[in-house]
């Protein structure tokens, strides 16, 4: 560090000074307080796709804890493996979304899910062809996770 750094660096800490605020502030954010109206909280209403959410979360937290289990002991002579998780994996997703579908999606975002069923499919193809590629089957969860969450946010809405 040369001197011109020390220098500067003391005279910034000169400047440093805590001006306390020329009157007491408390009175008028009290008062702020008090005029804001203050609305009770409304129960919200139990709809079929709030029924759902738990049995999607618990699918999702099903399958996390069964891929960590299944990728935790892999072995070397493990080919199939992976194919056996995605192929669990496409079961479990299945069931979820199937769960999710039946309050019924809008056709404004059958673009967008077809899109990720498309991809999902071509990720199944590619496990099928190189089955020791473990990064396909985290590409493949990721994906039924983001269809998942967009089938549900529209649900929701």
């Amino acid at each position: 560090m040369n001197m011109q750094d020390e220098s500067l660096r003391w005279r910034l800490r000169a400047m440093r000074k805590d001006t306390p605020p020329s009157r007491d502030l408390w009175p008028d954010i009290a008062a702020r307080i008090a005029e804001v109206p203050q609305s009770p909280i409304q129960p919200v209403e139990t709809t079929q796709s709030h029924r759902a959410m738990p049995w999607a979360m618990v699918a999702s937290a099903l399958l996390a804890l069964g891929l960590v289990w299944q990728l935790g002991t892999t072995k070397p002579d493990a080919e199939p493996l992976i194919q056996r998780e995605a192929a669990s994996l496409t079961r479990d997703y299945q069931g979820a979304l199937a769960e999710l579908e039946s309050a019924g999606t809008p056709p404004e975002i059958a673009p967008a899910l077809a899109a990720l069923d498309h991809s999902a499919a071509q990720i199944r193809n590619a496990i099928d062809a190189e089955p020791n590629a473990r990064f396909l089957l985290d590409q493949l969860r990721r994906t039924y996770a983001r269809r998942l969450a967009l089938t549900q946010r529209a649900v929701m809405t």
